[in-house]
């Protein structure tokens, strides 16, 4: 199989069986693997987020993985640079490439632009946390329909941070929504004038609830609540890796919120409607591509067609 710039991506909900069939893949075709999922960025968050093990990261290189400290947040801009530098890096060895992970978000920037380039000034920011403070949401509203006489599209303006942001993008542009939703779709895509071939794995309902029991059972057993203890400083900097799955619930029981006998239904819970939402993000957000059943898989190299 020749490299060129051709770029494989399989996806999947969580607890699927993406790592083993991504390895077996990536062993088959002298490829390696680009990490696509929003927590393995994070050195120490090891256990919750099921990262592939000593293992399996010794049988293929990945890429992306333990690159940041907890305390320090990513967003799918920088993502999306990162993963364009990684993936020529690999194409001018003459590697195979494949992108593994099911964070949707992250998933975009091979389909398509991810962000509109505005750049939010400090000063801007705290221009409209004042606006928040002294006003709440109404007058955050009120002034983002002042600069948006066309109106405010399908925001959320029942949702503040949507709308701080919104306004912040707006102040700092000088545009209104509308026109930085026009620029935003005449952007190019990071990925384009690579050939990005996309398949998904998934699996019976009933199977994939069995496998998160157990996943769940599993990463109890292997030290979760002490790895989560251990990260708690820096997860305090960060919200969005503290709400993941497995550490909110966690953090609830370290911090006294929730009784440690209902951990493992708790996260069990959680992990069942993450998979729902993702779900319906694949079949709706990404464009038409493979879906594969897992369980019935046997050859990696049918993951992907052409």
């Amino acid at each position: 199989m020749s490299a060129g710039r051709v770029l494989h991506v399989l996806t999947g909900c969580t607890a699927v069986g993406k790592t083993e069939w991504a390895i077996k893949w990536a062993e088959a075709n002298t490829a390696e693997i680009i990490s696509c999922d929003s927590l393995l960025f994070y050195r120490g968050m090891d256990i919750g987020t099921a990262k592939p093990s000593a293992g399996e990261l010794a049988r293929v290189r990945h890429h992306l993985i333990d690159i940041r400290e907890v305390s320090e947040p990513m967003n799918a801009a920088v993502y999306s640079g990162l993963a364009l530098a990684a993936a020529a890096e690999i194409a001018s060895r003459g590697k195979a490439i494949l992108v593994v992970g099911g964070s949707g978000f992250y998933l975009k920037t091979f389909f398509g632009p991810i962000a509109d380039g505005v750049d939010v000034s400090d000063e801007t920011r705290a221009r409209v946390a004042g606006i928040l403070e002294a006003q709440g949401l109404p007058g955050l509203v009120a002034e983002l329909e002042r600069l948006n006489p066309d109106g405010l599209g399908a925001l959320d303006t029942d949702n503040p941070r949507r709308v701080a942001n919104a306004l912040g993008r707006c102040l700092a542009s000088g545009r209104s929504l509308k026109e930085l939703a026009a620029d935003f779709e005449r952007a190019p895509s990071p990925f384009a004038g690579w050939d990005v071939r996309l398949a998904r794995v998934d699996r019976d309902p009933a199977e994939l609830d069995a496998r998160i029991d157990a996943r769940v059972g599993a990463m109890l057993q292997a030290g979760l609540v002490d790895e989560v203890r251990r990260l708690a400083p820096g997860l305090a900097k960060n919200p969005s890796a503290a709400r993941a799955i497995g550490y909110r619930e966690t953090l609830d029981v370290i911090e006294g919120r929730s009784p440690v006998e209902f951990l493992a239904a708790a996260i069990a819970k959680d992990t069942r409607v993450l998979v729902k939402k993702q779900r319906t993000w694949f079949r709706t957000q990404l464009p038409g591509h493979r879906v594969v059943d897992a369980s019935a898989l046997v050859d990696p190299g049918s993951l992907f067609l052409g």
